[in-house]
């Protein structure tokens, strides 16, 4: 029986980290990728392993091209061919108008959240695609709200980049749907990850929860799922799709 490799960006923490522990929960190896925090990456790495399952902590950053090729070429080396991936690497900065921001800084927000998705995919289709001998595979671009509604006065720079992703998420499905690669998206909506400290507000989800529908925000857990179905056969007419995990927001 042919190995389930996955890849998740970012995975050493919050949405990545709930996606790569369920995916070895359901039998797949996965290559964790961080950026920053190596001992949060290992210590996924860690649980994964401590459950019977095989994980690899790989350092790269995702808006560096050549850092991206070795990575997946590590993957291949010690792994195996990829049959998964997971874009899950994202960036945001402090929350600000458009009057502060820098080109600096949305370049920064573009080149990790937009650049970094690009390369990925393409890397992975050279893995999975038939036309290239591969065995086929799946995507999975993790979006955000945040794309459909703007983020006005937070960061509108971070919500452009997730709406450049879902248009890659579409163009790319069509793209390759014929070479055995199926290509989908979620956007989560308010979910309790670190990733608000880093706009400056780690309680935002519980400021702003009462606005939505369920009245509650979401755990990574529950992206994960979503993540991981997308991924799996049962998945297997389903490409070009969102999954809105947004508590009906």
């Amino acid at each position: 029986m042919s190995k389930n490799i996955a890849l998740v960006t970012g995975g050493s923490r919050g949405i990545g980290r709930a996606t790569a522990l369920l995916l070895a929960e359901r039998g797949y190896q996965v290559a964790v990728n961080y950026v920053n925090d190596a001992k949060a990456a290992q210590q996924v790495v860690d649980e994964i392993k401590a459950n019977g399952g095989e994980a690899l902590a790989i350092h790269a950053d995702v808006a560096d091209e050549n850092q991206v090729v070795a990575m997946f070429r590590k993957i291949a080396d010690e792994m195996g061919p990829l049959t998964a991936l997971v874009n899950n690497a994202g960036i945001l900065f402090q929350q600000s108008t458009i009057e502060n921001l820098s080109a600096e800084r949305i370049n920064r927000v573009l080149s990790t959240n937009v650049t970094g998705y690009f390369l990925c995919c393409r890397e992975a289709v050279k893995v999975m695609s038939t036309r290239h001998g591969g065995q086929g595979g799946a995507i999975v671009n993790v979006s955000s709200a945040a794309s459909r509604l703007g983020a006005p006065n937070e960061y509108i720079d971070y919500a452009a980049s997730k709406g450049a992703v879902d248009t890659l998420t579409t163009g790319l499905s069509l793209e390759v749907a014929a070479q055995g690669i199926r290509v989908n998206g979620v956007r989560p909506g308010l979910i309790y990850t670190e990733m608000h400290a880093s706009g400056g507000e780690p309680g935002r989800v519980d400021r702003l929860k009462a606005n939505l529908p369920m009245q509650r925000g979401g755990q990574p857990d529950e992206v994960a799922q979503g993540i991981v179905w997308l991924l799996s056969d049962a998945a297997s007419y389903v490409t070009g799709s969102f999954i809105e995990l947004s508590g009906g927001r």
